[in-house]
């Protein structure tokens, strides 16, 4: 074997995938010819139409694979999240070989923000039912406020990115929603970056968080298949193959097609892995419109009969002592760890010409209430699960220019971690008596945060059973010698505390 032919999609975003493919083999075979060929898939062709209005599946991924059957390809290079479960479970000739951040990103013209001051009505582009259920609601909350309530809606959209990118540069929508992965992979190429970096030098960007607005299931990886019989091409793709990704994968599909199949669904289905376990997550509305909010590998915690959720009394821990803070921040982006801190005026004013990151969306609504732009949040996963957004070619900066704002403590923490960190708040703990009370006769308690355990853990019982979400939370627990229960993150527990539990 001297030659191998690679078929996939004539877009842009689909060659490059491909080549992807083609430099993974020639890591491991670096005499074998590997050429590229680029067809006009039938949902190319049906460019103008709504793919959820049109019956059938695989609209971008059937052509390609018959290519295969007919012996015109060797191998398929396909964006996962385009191929149907039913195909992707009809053999097991695939390699996946690759998955960029799977967030979606809405992107939007810079008028946006004297949009939404004078109440005008905003235009989003996407023909997706997932995005229009869970993003539009989401940016509703999510965009800088002005007091009234924002007036959005989604309106339809086709092509690829880069003809979507025109399109909002032509100014026929005020934002689209595209998904990150396809932007950082042209970003990241040479011949195609230029040109996507000038229709994207003006705009403003969010990243939607992974839990509020899920992805589509599989969104970020690029698939290769083999006809099931072609064992030299098989044993090819098994070398290029990530277990892993193959795992998350199967993970991702099976969970879709408990909830739905098909271009018209409106959930989004993705994976969320921690420091201490991965789990796969689906969220939207069914069919019948009832809510999904469904987390995998949650049983086995036990049960327990008087469970102490911290979240649902924050209010009553502490008092904040705030302390005037003149220190500069010095960086362009800063990352805010606490909703109070959206608060406090003195300090939103220094945000207003930063890139600002939350940690998780009820911080990220508070700074949008103070008018404030936000890039992302790391879906209360913890700071480190930020820094694949920051790394981002689309971001196009690194940890080391973010300033974290918390409480004074916490900072100096961060600072020791090589964190540049500012303090401005001191947390006093109020000793309520019904805060003592509930942890005294508590036998599971959920801290959502250090500063919690740390002031009110000699309360507690020797017997409790501690738990926490994934995080720095969960990290400063085991330091000090706990050995909680983590769970991904605080909706994680809630699904846990009411459904399984």
């Amino acid at each position: 074997m001297d030659k191998i032919k690679i078929v996939c999609r004539a877009s842009k975003l689909s060659l490059i995938q491909a080549d992807i493919v083609r430099s993974k083999i020639a890591l491991i075979y670096p005499d074998l010819s590997v050429v590229i060929e680029g067809i006009v898939s039938r949902g190319d062709r049906m460019k103008e139409e709504p793919l959820s209005a049109l019956s059938g599946i695989d609209f971008f991924t059937e052509d390609i694979y018959q290519k295969l059957i007919t012996h015109h390809a060797d191998i398929a290079v396909h964006s996962l999240k385009d191929m149907s479960s039913e195909h992707f479970f009809s053999h097991d000739s695939f390699a996946v070989v690759d998955r960029d951040i799977s967030h979606d990103v809405a992107i939007f013209n810079p008028e946006i923000i004297e949009k939404i001051k004078k109440g005008s009505h905003i235009s989003i582009g996407t023909s997706s039912p997932r995005r229009e259920t869970m993003a539009i609601p989401f940016l509703r909350q999510a965009l800088p406020q002005n007091g009234d309530p924002i007036h959005i809606s989604a309106v339809h959209i086709r092509g690829n990115v880069d003809t979507r990118l025109t399109k909002l540069n032509q100014g026929n929508y005020d934002g689209i929603i595209l998904a990150a992965a396809g932007i950082n992979r042209l970003l990241n190429h040479k011949g195609h970056s230029k040109q996507i970096q000038k229709l994207l030098w003006d705009k403003k960007i969010m990243f939607l968080p992974l839990i509020e607005c899920t992805p589509a299931p599989c969104q970020g990886m690029v698939v290769a298949e083999c006809h099931p019989e072609d064992i030299r091409v098989k044993k090819i793709l098994s070398q290029i193959n990530s277990p892993d990704l193959l795992k998350d994968a199967i993970g991702e599909k099976k969970l879709a097609i408990q909830k739905g199949p098909g271009c018209s669904q409106k959930f989004g289905v993705t994976t969320i892995r921690t420091k201490y376990s991965h789990h796969h997550f689906a969220s939207g509305k069914s069919a019948d419109g009832n809510d999904i909010n469904d987390w995998t590998h949650l049983h086995g915690y036990g049960k327990y009969d008087n469970i102490f959720a911290t979240h649902t009394v924050m209010k009553d821990f502490f008092e904040y002592l705030w302390y005037p803070n003149q220190e500069e921040i010095s960086t362009n982006h800063v990352f805010v760890a606490n909703p109070k801190i959206a608060q406090q005026s003195e300090i939103t004013n220094k945000l207003k010409n930063k890139m600002i990151w939350a940690a998780g969306s009820k911080t990220w609504f508070e700074l949008a209430k103070a008018g404030l732009w936000v890039s992302g949040c790391t879906d209360g996963l913890g700071f480190d699960s930020i820094r694949p957004l920051l790394d981002a070619r689309l971001t196009g900066t690194t940890v080391s220019d973010i300033t974290m704002l918390t409480h004074n403590k916490a900072a100096i923490k961060w600072q020791n971690k090589g964190v540049r960190a500012i303090g401005y708040y001191d947390l006093i703990p109020k000793k309520d008596p019904s805060i003592l009370n509930a942890v005294a006769n508590a036998d599971f308690i959920f801290w959502s945060s250090f500063s919690q355990y740390s002031h009110y853990h000699t309360y507690a019982k020797l017997s409790v059973t501690h738990a926490s979400a994934a995080g720095e939370t969960a990290e400063s627990l085991l330091l000090a010698g706990i050995n909680p229960i983590i769970f991904p993150t605080l909706k994680a527990f809630e699904q846990w505390r009411t459904h399984i539990q």
